[in-house]
């Protein structure tokens, strides 16, 4: 559920080309470009739609949705849209607001008593718009270690109450940082004002009124499953099949079930600015709230590249903002296990396209190519050949997360023999809002089990010092971590602190956010 920014933002960082490029690039050309990435990327599967000036122009599946079926991707394929979801969550509460159910400065605490900030001021003073925002003070990915990996039995109580605890990295409303815990807590506020769960809102107030008939508010809704997409991973250099992401507290953050055919109307109702229908007299959400999601609230960094010529750049509601040769452009990126995608529009072009795909680190390699590609021509800037330029960047990318990675596991591996007490490391800690882990000996080695997120368990090896190297048993993302004993002067372990192994771990898994506390039983 996570928006796709780490590596992205760097392939952004480019200089002028010099080779022709065709200007609004035909059907034929999108295909070669798809079926040029698909292969140097190693994606099993995507998907595409292109929208312009009001009509589908191109809407196509390539490669496969699982490498064991063998099973084409067509238009109707559905894949996880994960983090562009979150414009499905400002859009219903856009509708809540039109209808006056709330107001976009209604403070969370008044909606949702349970809910807690770090500090009594951020508590009173957080609003629904700083729910979606991004900007609450908290770091990238805070506590996102309650549902990845999936599996976990954390509830939305849990996260409600879950941010007092937290150490906030800037002042509040001063500084973006990517939340997905906020998001959720959007969902539950959706729930309380409209009497219904986020899913039957999302289902009947927006993806049924477009007729986005095969799209899904959650994974558990699809009762057929013949022409759904798998999640895979090529970050081994060959595609394999990988575990997806089960259900989610909520799908405010990352849930809903899509594909290019549906998702070419959810991009033209956005392009027309809430309108809707075959003669657009139909109102899914206002004007002013369309504007009020597609200001920005968080500002950003700006990318000097001259290519694009940006002056402005930063997030709204559910949106990235941004501006590229004078012409706004709003964009996001959504990222699970296996599944990457990406919508990007040019409202002044009247341009969409939406890319999905179920392959981990090559998708978003591709996504980012053929989207900048497409994109580029009908700006009318030349070539720039995305698609072999990204290949080489991402393989650089790898090789250095991968040389991190090697050297750690050869220093344990050279530290096999070292002498540990384990019984010196066993025992229960506990973290204000992770919950229970577990450090226990089996078979002579020490083991990390956490009790509320059973997938996060794993042998521990010594590292150095009073550091252990942790080899997860769930290996569908790279999520090695390490964990740092502190000791009492006896020598017996007191306390826990994580950070992840590999310079490319995902961000969601926000191991240095826990603070485990040796609890006495």
């Amino acid at each position: 559920m996570k928006k796709v920014t780490r590596l992205f933002t760097l392939m952004l960082f480019i200089c002028y080309a010099s080779t022709p490029l065709y200007s609004q690039i035909t059907s034929e050309k999108i295909d070669l470009l798809m079926q040029d990435a698909l292969e140097k990327f190693k994606v099993a599967g995507a998907s595409i739609a292109v929208v312009k000036d009001g009509k589908v122009i191109h809407q196509k599946g390539y490669g496969v949705a699982s490498i064991e079926t063998k099973k084409a991707v067509n238009e109707s394929t559905n894949f996880q849209i994960a983090s562009n979801s979150k414009a499905f969550t400002t859009a219903a509460l856009s509708i809540l607001e039109d209808e006056g159910k709330l107001k976009w400065t209604d403070k969370v605490k008044d909606h949702l008593p349970k809910f807690k900030m770090y500090n009594d001021y951020v508590t009173e003073n957080f609003n629904i718009q700083d729910l979606l925002t991004h900007r609450s003070g908290l770091g990238l990915g805070v506590g996102d270690l309650m549902f990845f990996p999936d599996g976990s039995n954390f509830t939305i109580n849990d996260v409600l109450t879950s941010f007092q605890y937290f150490k906030p990295v800037s002042a509040f409303r001063t500084k973006f940082d990517y939340d997905n815990l906020l998001y959720l807590v959007a969902g539950e506020l959706i729930s309380k004002v409209s009497g219904m769960t986020y899913e039957d809102f999302i289902q009947t107030r927006i993806i049924d009124p477009l007729q986005m008939n095969n799209s899904f508010a959650q994974s558990d809704r699809i009762k057929d499953k013949s022409n759904l997409a798998v999640s895979h991973s090529s970050e081994s250099g060959t595609i394999k099949r990988i575990d997806g992401f089960g259900i989610q507290i909520n799908g405010a953050a990352g849930g809903i079930i899509s594909n290019a055919a549906d998702m070419a109307k959810w991009m033209t109702l956005c392009l027309n600015k809430g309108q809707y229908g075959s003669d657009l007299k139909s109102t899914l959400f206002s004007v002013k709230n369309h504007n009020e999601m597609w200001r920005i609230h968080t500002v950003e960094e700006v990318d000097r590249d001259p290519r694009y010529n940006s002056h402005f750049s930063g997030y709204g509601l559910g949106w990235g903002l941004t501006d590229v040769k004078g012409n706004l452009k709003v964009s996001h990126t959504g990222g699970l296990p296996g599944m990457l995608s990406i919508v990007m529009m040019y409202p002044d072009l009247n341009l969409g396209i939406v890319i999905l795909t179920n392959t981990e680190n090559g998708g978003g390699g591709l996504f980012t190519a053929v989207t900048n590609t497409i994109s580029d021509s009908y700006l009318g800037l030349d070539d720039f050949g995305w698609t072999n330029k990204i290949v080489e960047w991402m393989k650089q990318g790898r090789n250095t997360g991968d040389d991190v990675t090697k050297n750690v596991w050869e220093k344990v591996k050279l530290a096999k023999n070292v002498k540990v007490k384990n019984e010196d490391f066993t025992g229960v800690y506990t973290d204000n809002w992770f919950g229970e882990i577990e450090v226990f000996e089996k078979n002579k080695q020490l083991w990390f089990r956490s009790y509320r997120s059973p997938k996060l368990n794993g042998p521990m090896a010594f590292y150095n010092a009073n550091t252990f190297a942790i080899k997860w048993e769930y290996q569908a993302m790279n999520c090695d971590a390490f964990a740092m004993f502190s000791l009492d002067e006896t020598g017996k372990a007191q306390s826990i602190k994580m950070k992840g192994i590999s310079p490319n771990i995902d961000f969601s898994f926000d191991f240095q956010d826990l603070d485990l506390k040796r609890v006495n039983k």
